[in-house]
């Protein structure tokens, strides 16, 4: 196992956290929580200069929030660690703050461009916790966050070497060992069903002990889409193998992936087995008969474990996340990913035949409801993702005919989930959905990007969030909000949405009105008792407090627990939390939420350098044109342009039989479609096979040149026929099936095939044949065994490809250079 390194122990280091909406109804019973008698309420702000508490980027926006009565602006000065200013100003008064009830100042000193640690602000005699200026200031809270769900994994021991220390360091929980009593054999709770589950593994939900399929649906959705942006930005490496705290490591996988896959295999367990009433159906949950007290460490659990009836919810999320896991992970793990695929086909199948099984509001004994009345938007997302792998016509037609296809961006959260689609729908190439809605989904969503940021503008707080969305898992919303604007920003390219997503950011670590971080180990003030069953240390000093890059709830109007209404009556709504152990509906943690924060982190630790100027891409390079027909490529842009280019493709030079002629305009909205340009061929009387060079480019962006061949048709044709099967495909890849037939009198000894590609299809590996690639041309020979075709005969052989944009098949196959019938 390669080396672990760690980023903790330093207060100010941050850790990423998951994030979206937890147990929204049906907390916890009141004698279960034990709350202590004095439990320790959150410290008042101890200055009134509010910084992110981590730091600041060095490219990123750098403002601050400084709450005065005063109606004239304030001076501010920048000092670094030596005391020295570093930079001076005077603040703009925004005033009255509607969320937080505070009168505030901005201060900006984005103009500063030094880096360094131990920055602090001075504002009218005010200091502000001291903070970093770097562009690794991310990197920590990137593996944190992510530590987060190593931790809590169900059914493994967790090693004090991956955690962070003995205090972290547990035996394994739920996995059939006395006291606990389950999960490798649970029985269904009464009615479910009439026989026992394997249901380990998987992550503990929240702070208690149960494990459940719509939340961790999303969750897992968060963390690979995660892994699948970084990708398509050349970012992945950050989050691939040997870079995170898991004992898979070393694997060859990216360690990402390595942690989704445990809850994904945990979701794929929660499947109703062949054969049993509502076969592919998800079972909605598993936790414990009865609340367990506060705390209970998971090895130590003694309640009976029951898994919950079946639901439509659950299934989707099943079907949704499985799709999803089938393409990404294809690369790595082609039989994972076939398992995937065919977990979420069955169960789309099931649910379409059980939509309105509904999860009852009152199920909240032992473990949350998870209700959902409407199911509509998960039916939609599980389309998209199932649509985005396979490409295939049923689930276009389920996405296209979905009432949730035109509506305008919703917020996303466990029980919404219908943007979740959306953004696959957007940004995954190979959809297979006609340009205009693959536009109109980017209009979509850019346009609530753009309220998000509206909103922000009016705050002393900025945050993507209205004063009435401090509610339950606010955090979460607002971490769930904050990836809409980085979708936005990779759509476009355009900064504001990237500084929308830093401000974010900012609120979370400590720019905000309690002066507080809600990430545990960032920032010199931060939550560190949050609700948690073995996190306890509050309840019990021989436990530990959450791991750094733990996230808080964070603050809801609603005060929806005892301890909360106890300690934060007639609170501002951007001021009702509270960082106490009982405090259940303000101060939880959740894999959703925490999902959500890890994404961020994991967006704003990308380096970025100064804007490039966009390249034009051609695919294919190469491409073959049969003789009096046409081929076409697909030009795009590789960054969004700062304003609009025009791209003209025309011949540069070769055989004047080949032509393409066209004028392209490329925008802030389209760069990152494909634009497809048809290449011509002449017909001729010869029988030479002509070549020519294309170039693709214009003012403000760098060329690309593109070659096309002409297929002659004037050859006779060869004694062989052809059949080309797609047997799988997923977003960028696919597996296909080529059959060859002696369809002549003579027997054939030794075979040598050729074909090209219409698209940008590569192939990665080959079975049965030895298979060459240059450009779009591919050569496959016999090898030996399989070279003898009598009249008649046939032989087949595979391959594995990647692509973007369209997969169409080959048009023409030769057989040692001669055209095939």
């Amino acid at each position: 196992m390669p080396p672990v390194t760690f980023a903790r122990g330093v207060p100010r280091r941050a850790a990423a956290v998951l994030a979206g909406l937890a147990l929204a109804v049906g907390g916890p019973s009141l004698t279960a929580l034990a709350v202590p008698a004095a439990a320790a309420p959150t410290a008042a702000a101890d200055t009134t200069v509010r910084v992110n508490q981590l730091g600041y980027l060095p490219d990123g926006p750098k403002r601050a929030t400084v709450v005065s009565p005063a109606t004239t602006p304030l001076g501010w000065q920048l000092r670094d660690s030596t005391g020295a200013v570093a930079a001076s100003g005077t603040t703009t008064v925004r005033g009255a703050d509607q969320a937080s009830g505070q009168s505030t100042h901005l201060v900006d000193f984005g103009a500063y461009t030094g880096t360094g640690t131990g920055y602090t602000l001075t504002v009218d005699g005010r200091t502000s916790h001291p903070f970093d200026v770097s562009a690794s200031l991310y990197d920590g809270l990137r593996a944190d966050s992510m530590s987060f769900f190593h931790q809590q994994r169900s059914g493994i021991a967790i090693d004090a070497a991956l955690a962070g220390g003995s205090a972290y360091a547990r035996p394994a929980g739920h996995l059939g060992v006395a006291p606990n009593k389950g999960d490798s054999s649970t029985p269904c709770q009464a009615g479910a069903c009439d026989y026992s589950l394997d249901v380990r593994g998987g992550w503990y939900d929240a702070g208690d002990h149960g494990k459940y399929v719509v939340n961790g649906g999303i969750s897992v959705w968060e963390m690979v889409n995660s892994f699948e942006r970084a990708r398509r930005s050349g970012g992945d490496a950050a989050l691939g193998d040997a870079t995170l705290r898991v004992p898979e490591r070393g694997n060859g996988m990216p360690d990402v992936l390595d942690e989704a896959r445990w809850e994904l295999e945990f979701l794929m367990r929660m499947q109703v087995p062949a054969g049993k009433p509502m076969a592919g159906m998800a079972f909605h949950k598993v936790h414990d008969a009865r609340w367990t007290a506060l705390p209970t460490r998971p090895e130590l659990d003694s309640e009976q474990r029951e898994v919950h009836k079946p639901s439509t919810a659950a299934t989707l999320n099943l079907a949704a996340s499985a799709a999803q896991c089938a393409r990404v992970y294809a690369p790595y793990d082609a039989a994972f990913a076939a398992r995937c695929l065919d977990a979420g086909r069955r169960a789309w199948t099931a649910a379409r035949a059980h939509p309105d099984v509904l999860a009852p509001a009152g199920d909240n004994t032992g473990g949350g409801a998870y209700e959902d009345a409407d199911v509509s938007d998960e039916f939609y997302w599980a389309a998209a993702e199932l649509l985005a792998t396979t490409g295939e016509s049923q689930y276009r037609d389920a996405v296209t005919s979905s009432p949730h296809h035109s509506r305008p961006v919703d917020a996303f959260w466990w029980g919404g989930t219908a943007t979740l689609g959306r953004i696959t729908l957007a940004t995954v190439p190979g959809a297979v959905l006609p340009a205009a809605d693959v536009a109109r989904l980017r209009g979509l969503l850019t346009t609530a990007a753009d309220g998000h940021l509206s909103a922000m503008a009016g705050q002393g707080y900025p945050v993507p969030l209205p004063a009435t969305g401090y509610v339950w898992g606010s955090n979460g919303s607002v971490s769930n909000n904050a990836m809409v604007l980085a979708v936005a920003y990779e759509l476009t390219g355009q900064q504001r949405y990237r500084a929308g997503v830093l401000e974010s950011l900012d609120y979370l670590l400590g720019r905000n009105a309690l002066d507080l971080s809600y990430v545990t180990g960032y920032g010199e003030r931060h939550s560190e008792n949050q609700h948690h069953r073995f996190w306890a240390h509050q309840n019990d000093a021989s436990l530990p407090h959450p791991p750094a890059g733990s996230m808080a709830g964070g603050p809801n109007a609603g005060l929806e627990d005892p301890v909360a209404r106890e300690k934060l009556a007639g609170c501002a709504p951007a001021a009702c939390y509270v960082d106490d152990i009982g405090s259940y509906s303000t101060n939880e943690v959740a894999v959703n939420w925490n999902a959500s924060l890890a994404w961020l982190a994991a967006f704003a630790a990308e380096r970025r350098g100064a804007p490039a100027v966009p390249a034009v891409q051609v695919a294919p390079a190469a491409v073959t044109v049969p003789e009096g027909g046409s081929a076409p490529v697909g030009v795009r842009l590789t960054a969004a342009p700062a304003q609009n280019v025009t791209v003209t493709v025309a011949r540069s030079s070769g055989d004047q039989d080949l032509s393409a002629a066209a004028t392209l305009v490329f925008t802030a909205a389209n760069w990152a479609s494909a634009q497809q340009v048809p290449v011509f061929a002449a017909h001729d009387a010869d029988t030479v096979s002509g070549s020519a060079t294309f170039t693709a480019g214009g003012p403000g962006v760098q060329q690309a040149t593109f070659t096309a061949t002409e297929a002659d048709d004037d050859a006779p044709a060869a004694p062989c026929a052809v059949a080309y099967r797609i047997d799988n495909a997923w977003a960028d890849g696919f597996t296909a099936t080529v059959t060859l037939k002696n369809t002549g009198s003579s027997p054939i000894s030794g075979w040598t095939l050729g074909w090209s590609f219409a698209g940008d299809q590569r192939i990665g590996n080959a079975w049965n044949a030895t298979v060459s690639q240059s450009g779009s041309a591919v050569t496959a020979r016999d090898v030996g065994w399989n070279g003898a075709l009598e009249p008649g005969g046939s032989v087949s052989f595979g391959f594995q490809a990647r692509y973007s944009g369209t997969n169409a098949s080959p048009a023409r196959f030769t057989l040692g250079g001669a055209l095939c019938s």
